[in-house]
């Protein structure tokens, strides 16, 4: 393959609210060859067919086991070699990884635990980032090259959310979460939207329902994409897509060449 795709990733918080808004109609105006939601909140029955109008290729999803809850789904315009839920690192089964392998190329759809509910949860979240960078070091030693997107809860640095001092003892900024993005870049991986776009300021993808934090754009920027070091010739674009809503997060997204 050496195609540019565009590939978008959304936290839909819902896949069935997200019908009924008729939120993810603005897919049949973008030539988008893979979408990845997390969030999605259904069973695969109880998936909306009215999303949108455009027919994908391929349709993978990963339920959680506790319904109306967690959840992701991959679109692709592109036929996978093959899929995995990646219970290994997912051992709560909460459909948080859809593993997609295009040829050389692995997709990795992600819905990251958030650690904000207890001490426990958070440590649950931090051996999921543990296991998932074991498991990507253990594809690129076989020749694989990576693509991570999804929600994964935490902002890295303080440009990435509008009040880092407030949120300094907050899951989703404690030293130790920023500190595994940082361990995850070390290990030869590319935060695309900040190879592109440099320090760019107020760029964020989830914004709290509370105090009209989005019209404030009072938010963070915890969806990301990540690519293998390898890939960064390939990369041609990231970007952040605020004007969709539907969801307390915005889609982000990527182009590549395959």
């Amino acid at each position: 393959m050496s195609d540019s795709i565009e590939i978008i990733s959304w936290n839909v918080n819902g896949i069935r609210a997200v019908a009924n808004k008729e939120a993810l109609k603005w897919i049949d105006e973008r030539n988008t060859d893979i979408l990845c939601l997390q969030e999605i909140k259904a069973q695969k029955e109880q998936i909306p067919d009215n999303l949108f109008e455009k027919e994908f290729t391929e349709v993978v999803i990963n339920s959680g086991e506790r319904k109306g809850y967690s959840g992701t789904a991959t679109f692709s315009m592109l036929k996978s070699d093959y899929t995995s839920p990646c219970n290994d690192i997912d051992t709560k089964h909460e459909g948080r990884i859809i593993e997609t392998h295009y040829g050389d190329i692995v997709l990795f759809n992600v819905y990251f635990p958030n650690g904000q509910k207890d001490e426990e949860r958070l440590a649950y979240k931090m051996k999921f980032y543990d296991d998932f960078l074991a498991y990507c070091e253990k594809l690129k030693d076989e020749g694989k090259s990576i693509i991570v997107c999804g929600d994964v809860n935490t902002a890295h640095r303080e440009i990435d959310l509008k009040n880092p001092k407030a949120n300094a003892k907050t899951s989703g900024f404690l030293p130790i979460e920023r500190e595994w993005i940082d361990k995850f870049l070390d290990h030869g991986y590319i935060d695309t939207f900040r190879y592109v776009h440099g320090d760019k300021e107020d760029a964020y993808s989830w914004w709290s329902y509370r105090s009209n934090a989005r019209v404030k754009n009072v938010g963070w920027r915890i969806d990301y994409f990540f690519i293998s070091e390898d890939l960064a010739e390939n990369l041609e674009d990231a970007f952040i897509l605020d004007y969709i809503e539907g969801s307390d997060h915005c889609p982000v997204g990527i182009k590549i060449v395959f």
